[in-house]
């Protein structure tokens, strides 16, 4: 099936073969001085034979490596990235490409946005959660600690290459974590993307490529419509207020076990859905619906009153927030979403225990 080029904020997103053929003209118009090729540990054994097996120039090739994991989307390891492009001869002239999920993709476009105060860069998201939801917007950056993307930048790549095929690579966790993301889009702008989403089991691997292009069209309205976040792309943080509070809690919880992002955002989401039943007017059956498809897909979690408590606490740092005011994006019904609200924090226990 074919699938036309997303035209998005100065760049394009490719899908499957036309990748490659932009990839190609790319290399061939701009005469870069040297290739950089950055993957994980993890994309260095599954997805960097398949890549360099397509590549085609006469360009010098670098690679460079880091360590796989949330763990180590930081500060210190763009500090590495910085100096292996130094001692490798990067210079103004040079490109990066970015192969991997949404660690490498964010911390990779943040490194290439401000080595010698920027150079082009390519992204080739290969995990289903950077496909559908790092692959558009220019958002780039790492976490602080365990808080979640709080230094970054937004600046656009040369162009983002979707190929489906490294989807094979990623254990069933991985896959089901990008889902979320899926899910959220439909939530949020769409009930008819919606209700495709939730007759995903009874689908096959082409409508899974419909799927995703969907997902990445309904990203990319919201996005050209605001780039900057000062308004409706703030609907897309829909599960994430809470959902990255979860996600920093059980980063640095000794006692729990590390939630995948999507896993985090689905709880979140089901968060959400409640306080949209108490403040928006969003109907209880669908909230009931909505959370029936989510823990059919997703694990569940319980937390303690005490750990309620922190994960409030980790609110305060969500980039969301304004004047010292915590803003959620809730639901008025499917599909209609609405910015900027505030929620009691009595009303935050009360709906962790519906979990």
């Amino acid at each position: 099936m074919m699938l036309n080029p997303i035209e998005s904020l100065g760049y394009s997103v490719y899908f499957n073969e036309q990748g490659a053929d932009f990839l190609h003209q790319l290399l061939a118009e701009k005469n870069y001085s040297k290739l950089f090729l950055l993957v994980d540990s993890h994309t260095a054994e599954a997805c960097m034979p398949t890549f360099l097996q397509l590549l085609e120039t006469n360009i010098p090739i670098e690679i460079i490596e880091i360590e796989a994991g949330e763990e180590h989307k930081n500060l210190d390891t763009c500090t590495q990235v910085w100096y292996a492009l130094s001692e490798l001869g990067a210079d103004r002239h040079s490109v990066l490409i970015n192969l991997g999920g949404g660690v490498v993709t964010d911390l990779s476009g943040f490194v290439a946005s401000t080595f010698m105060r920027g150079i082009d860069f390519v992204n080739i998201p290969t995990s289903l959660l950077a496909m559908v939801d790092a692959s558009v917007g220019g958002k780039t950056g790492v976490d602080l600690g365990s808080l979640k993307n709080q230094v970054g930048v937004i600046n656009s790549p040369k162009g983002v290459i979707i190929d489906t095929q490294y989807l094979a690579t990623l254990s069933r966790e991985e896959f089901r974590s990008g889902l979320a993301e899926m899910f959220k889009h439909g939530l949020i702008a769409s009930q008819a993307y919606w209700q495709q989403m939730c007759s995903l089991k009874d689908l096959d691997i082409t409508d899974l490529d419909r799927l995703i292009y969907e997902s990445v069209v309904i990203k990319n309205q919201i996005v050209m419509q605001d780039p900057r976040e000062g308004g409706l792309r703030k609907t897309l943080n829909f599960g994430h207020t809470l959902g990255h509070a979860i996600e920093s809690y059980c980063l640095q919880s000794s006692h729990r076990r590390r939630l995948l992002h999507g896993e985090a955002v689905a709880i979140g989401m089901q968060l959400a859905c409640e306080l949209s039943v108490a403040l928006t007017g969003f109907p209880r059956k669908d909230c009931d619906s909505v959370n029936t498809t989510l823990r059919f897909y997703f694990p569940q979690e319980k937390f303690t009153s005490e750990e309620v408590g922190e994960i409030i606490q980790l609110l305060r740092f969500d980039k969301k927030n304004s004047h010292g005011e915590v803003r959620f994006v809730l639901l008025e019904g499917i599909g209609r979403s609405k910015t900027d609200c505030i929620v009691p924090e009595a009303l935050i226990y009360q709906v962790f225990q519906t979990l």
